[in-house]
């Protein structure tokens, strides 16, 4: 599994329980994380819990991927709803018209998701990428200031 991606700080794994797991060693690090891991916690949560950086967290998940004792968990990640994708088509509409379907399906390819797997951690990055479609600084600002609002009821 390729864990290279700007999205790892937002992975989730979970510990596999397997009989045959045959022998190996851990280190201080894949011990740390491997302890920390639940299939709740992203791994930018258990990077800050266990006070290592996320190039150290990457090659560490990467090892323990490849002994096979954790597994990525996809659903763990929350997702926009409808009505956060309604609201934002709503918003943009007032802004600049009639494309704002069309530019928010794009914005949204560019990131590498599509509308119904959309993550909530992304929502912010959509939002700032969309205001730069807007041309008028004021219709802009407006949209930029509700969206902040609406992001904030969505998150943690």
């Amino acid at each position: 599994m390729d864990i290279s991606s700007s999205d790892i700080p937002a992975m989730v794994f979970g510990r596999v329980s397997s009989d045959d797991l045959g022998e190996f060693s851990l280190d201080g690090h894949m011990l740390s994380v491997l302890m920390e891991l639940d299939g709740k916690k992203s791994l930018s949560e258990i990077s800050k819990k266990t006070g290592l950086n996320m190039g150290v967290i990457r090659v560490t998940v990467s090892r323990l991927l490849e002994l096979k004792l954790i597994e990525r968990l996809e659903e763990a990640v929350s997702l926009l709803g409808r009505d956060f994708l309604d609201y934002l088509d709503k918003q943009l509409s007032l802004a600049v018209g009639p494309i704002a379907r069309i530019l928010i399906e794009d914005a949204v390819l560019d990131l590498g998701h599509s509308l119904s797997k959309f993550p909530n951690y992304r929502a912010a990055e959509l939002v700032d990428i969309l205001a730069r479609e807007i041309q008028k600084e004021d219709k802009r600002v407006q949209f930029q200031r509700v969206m902040v609002e609406k992001i904030k009821e969505i998150q943690p």
